[in-house]
């Protein structure tokens, strides 16, 4: 049986000090002020042990969302209405499209790259992908980020 997980917002001030340097040595390496975890725990002042033991449990709150913002490639028919039928599919399964971007049609195909936000959605990620795979006009649909 999975164990379900639950997650807390709770200041940063009210937080054990560990805490707070997991997340900045994280971030220390995520922007490249740090290359190694050995640098960026030196840095924040903690261990390698501290650092490995909370990383995976210790993120910032504005973090969080971006774990869940996926882009998708798609080559689409230059058919009306292919993609208005692809954003209806994230519209039901509760995606939030973030950017949509389309390149001019060439041979009678387009380039479709889109991002979403996909914490709320309703149904799977592979059953949004089998959805919109499934719709006539749609040549290609991958995940490409996320």
């Amino acid at each position: 049986m999975a164990k379900t997980i639950k997650y807390y917002i709770v200041a940063a001030d009210a937080l054990p000090e560990i805490f707070v340097k997991v997340a900045e040595a994280k971030r220390m390496m995520q922007t490249g002020e740090a290359e190694t975890v050995g640098s960026a725990t030196k840095l924040a002042g903690i261990s390698r042990s501290a650092f490995y033991k909370y990383k995976d449990s210790v993120q910032p709150f504005n973090d969080m969302k971006s774990e869940h913002i996926i882009t998708f490639q798609a080559m689409l028919k230059d058919t009306a209405g292919v993609l208005s039928r692809v954003l209806s599919v994230f519209a039901v399964s509760g995606a939030n499209i973030l950017t949509i971007n389309q390149s001019i049609p060439t041979n009678g195909c387009a380039a479709v790259t889109i991002s979403a936000e996909t914490s709320e959605m309703e149904e799977s990620l592979e059953q949004l992908l089998s959805d919109v795979t499934a719709l006539a006009g749609v040549i290609k649909f991958e995940i490409l980020a996320g």
